[in-house]
């Protein structure tokens, strides 16, 4: 999906079609003119919405099925005789599945769009989904579950291209905290409305919900149109009998190419750029604690507060609080500093660094959660406590996945940022499955006080990542064989260069 300098140049009676005219130059590494009525940053409103809208249910229902697994863990260890970490094990092989699609999701949308991706991965998502609920054996259960987050995987990834296809780039914070909403309440709502469930049905309804949430999410997007402006102008193209000539995607044509932007050159940038090495450290520590809530909370409000599943279960609206609230309070910390980086002209685009200040924020409330947790979550404190806790973080957590991968969009050329996500991705996929796994064990052996205090001071040494990238930020991209003289200045003032060139191909990474 990198397909940043693409130039559309109809060969063959171009003039026919007035949104063809090769008069009307396209905006500076945009592939559609900032004219064209086809473009999507163009569509009315409400056709806008729609196309969010459909991506975020897409993205909702997966997310759903993610945690899914963890309301039956009980079911699970009692019908298969395993062990819990075994029971676990459904969770981390989804996300292990998911692992692949930052990966392969980029190369897939170049070549279909974005829509055609959406279609085939819902329904192969939801097939596995119906397998898993349907399994005879724990293998059968596990190999599910993993194709289930393969073919699922997409849809996360995805949701970030389709957002950045439709809204400008001066809202990054903005749209991204509105897409990151979709998974984390999604992840959320899993065991919020599972336990419930559960309370009359098997451990297999987990999965039987999940499918009923897929194939609603499938029905609202039957209409979803096309966003990929790439896409929009070859199939404009064919229709009318002309010729087009794009140029050559930045994620590469050539198996030799994908592999490089897409594999090897992430693994170079996790030794050699340190802007990318802090983001993806500070990133993988946050995804790792988000996801193991989803065993360590219902585990330690059982055998603290006695609570049941179902109550366990209401934990859960702390979270997805938190998450509703860090879409507000980032997008308002967007709209306040980047009315004070424009200066006064409204054309221009802040100073990227400006949208790291929601993670300067959420980084000391991450902080402050962590040890809150370890440290009052004991009966004498009452259940609340850790509760409002856990929603503290979620509300950190968001606030600094929203701030950083906004700021990694523009912090790079388009192949450049494209690597980037893609191993920031991967980090945090792999750290968030494995965590779950030893987090009963570490909570066993070394306390939960002292297991969250070491993730609070893991924390409080990360605090500084969002510090340093804004006041070092532009000197460290300038020192980058990936990053350009322009981009390191940190202002863009041509807005289409960032709101197409960073975004229409490149922002197709998820917000797992």
């Amino acid at each position: 999906m990198g397909e940043q300098h693409p130039y559309f140049a109809p060969m063959d009676n171009a003039s026919a079609d007035p949104k063809m005219d090769s008069a009307t130059p396209p905006a500076l590494g945009h592939s559609m003119s900032p004219t064209d009525p086809d473009n999507p940053q163009n569509w009315p409103t409400a056709k806008k919405i729609y196309a969010s809208s459909v991506a975020a249910a897409f993205t909702f229902a997966v997310a759903f099925g993610v945690t899914s697994t963890t309301v039956g863990i009980q079911g699970v260890m009692m019908r298969f005789d395993v062990s819990m970490t075994v029971a676990i094990l459904p969770l981390s092989l989804f996300l292990f599945g998911v692992f692949f699609a930052p990966i392969i999701t980029p190369h897939l949308s170049e070549r279909w769009g974005r829509s055609p991706v959406y279609f085939m991965s819902l329904p192969l998502f939801a097939l596995f989904i119906l397998g898993a609920g349907l399994s005879k054996s724990f293998g059968s259960l596990a190999v599910c579950r993993f194709f289930a987050g393969f073919f699922g995987g997409p849809c996360l990834v995805l949701i970030e291209g389709t957002f950045a296809d439709v809204w400008p780039a001066r809202k990054t914070v903005t749209y991204y905290s509105f897409l990151s909403l979709a998974s984390y309440i999604g992840a959320g709502s899993a065991p919020l409305i599972l336990g419930y469930v559960l309370k009359t049905e098997d451990w297999r309804w987990t999965q039987y919900v999940t499918l009923m949430l897929a194939l609603a999410a499938f029905l609202l997007g039957v209409g979803l149109p096309e966003t990929y402006p790439r896409e929009i102008l070859r199939s404009r193209a064919r229709r009318l009998g002309h010729t087009i000539n794009l140029a050559k995607a930045e994620s590469g044509v050539t198996l030799a190419e994908m592999a490089q932007t897409t594999l090897f050159t992430p693994l170079a940038m996790a030794v050699s750029e340190p802007v990318v090495i802090m983001v993806t450290l500070y990133l993988a520590l946050n995804f790792a604690v988000l996801f193991q809530w989803f065993i360590s909370v219902p585990a330690v409000l059982h055998l603290v507060y006695a609570f049941t599943l179902q109550q366990a279960g209401l934990a859960f609206i702390a979270a997805i609080g938190g998450a509703l609230v860090s879409m507000v309070t980032s997008s308002l910390l967007e709209a306040v500093f980047s009315r004070r980086g424009h200066q006064g002209d409204m054309s221009a685009m802040a100073p990227i660094e400006n949208r790291l200040i929601p993670a300067m924020v959420g980084s000391l409330g991450m902080v402050a959660s962590l040890f809150w947790i370890g440290w009052t979550a004991k009966p004498e404190v009452h259940s609340l406590s850790p509760i409002i806790g856990t929603g503290l973080y979620v509300w950190s957590s968001m606030s600094i996945l929203t701030a950083l991968v906004s700021y990694i969009f523009d912090a790079y050329p388009p192949k450049g940022t494209l690597s980037a996500l893609t191993l920031m991705a991967c980090v945090r996929i792999i750290c968030a499955g494995w965590l779950p796994l030893v987090i009963i064990q570490m909570i066993t052996n070394v306390t939960g006080r002292w297991t969250f205090s070491i993730f609070g001071f893991i924390a409080a040494g990360l605090v500084v990542v969002p510090l340093i990238l804004f006041r070092f930020g532009p000197s460290l991209r300038a020192r980058s064989r990936h990053s350009s003289p322009m981009m390191a200045g940190g202002s863009h003032k041509m807005e289409h260069q960032t709101d197409e060139e960073m975004r229409t191909g490149v922002g197709s990474h998820h917000s797992t």
